[in-house]
């Protein structure tokens, strides 16, 4: 209830205030401003996001300015029927120079999540800790119609909605080939780089588990919506 009441509070004081805001306050933290790429991960940036995904047009607008940015590479896909559908789909193709082990599907938000998460965080840590820029991300997909850990019982999976990305790996310029399985448990630059990477990626989405958590995701990380602040 408190909750509640404090969301009901602070919605009255943003519609009262919404005209001083957007004059004062730097758009990564106006909740007026549409949101970019660049948009730090804040409270802000996060309640942006989700409003999202009532507004699809917003969100289609929000990556086409990333992708004008250089930030993602994407192609609209029409929607899907069938026993998990899926509305107003995008294909990920890349992530300016940084290329994928192959495209895959994502909601729009997923999709703006993940460059938000490259572009900030993945890109410069390789530079800082190793010395040598990211050029590729391996990946075991996105978009599969399934329940969690495949039980019948169980309730979707957020990959029934192309709400999580599945990240197993990191290429470098300098060749290197890095794992989430083989250096997970290591301690140097590089086991140290994954962690990082791992922690860092928290408040860019609802979700992040690793190895950590069970040993269903002992080789990769998950990255999904549902869900706010989780990250084991």
């Amino acid at each position: 209830m408190r909750y509640l009441i404090g969301l009901m509070a602070l919605l009255i004081v943003l519609i009262l205030c919404g005209p001083w805001i957007s004059k004062r306050v730097p758009p990564a933290y106006n909740p007026f401003a549409p949101v970019a790429v660049s948009d730090s991960p804040n409270f802000i940036t996060r309640y942006k996001l989700r409003r999202l995904d009532n507004n699809p047009q917003a969100c289609l607008e929000a990556l086409e300015r990333a992708q004008a940015a250089g930030a993602i590479q994407f192609t609209t896909v029409r929607n899907m029927g069938g026993t998990c559908p899926l509305k107003d789909p995008v294909r990920v193709r890349g992530f300016g120079d940084v290329s994928l082990s192959s495209s895959y599907l994502a909601s729009c938000r997923l999709a703006l999540s993940s460059a938000m998460f490259v572009s900030q965080v993945a890109k410069p840590l390789s530079n800082e800790a190793l010395g040598s820029p990211l050029v590729r991300i391996d990946h075991l997909g996105s978009y599969a119609c399934r329940n969690i850990y495949h039980k019948p019982n169980a309730r979707l999976s957020e990959h029934a909605t192309a709400e999580a990305l599945d990240i197993a790996g990191f290429r470098l310029k300098d060749g290197r080939q890095l794992t989430v399985l083989k250096q997970w448990p290591q301690t140097g630059d590089e086991g140290q780089y994954i962690h990082s990477l791992f922690s860092k990626s928290c408040p860019y989405f609802g979700n992040s588990i690793g190895p950590d958590y069970n040993a269903a995701h002992a080789n990769h990380f998950h990255l999904g919506l549902r869900w706010f602040g989780f990250c084991r």
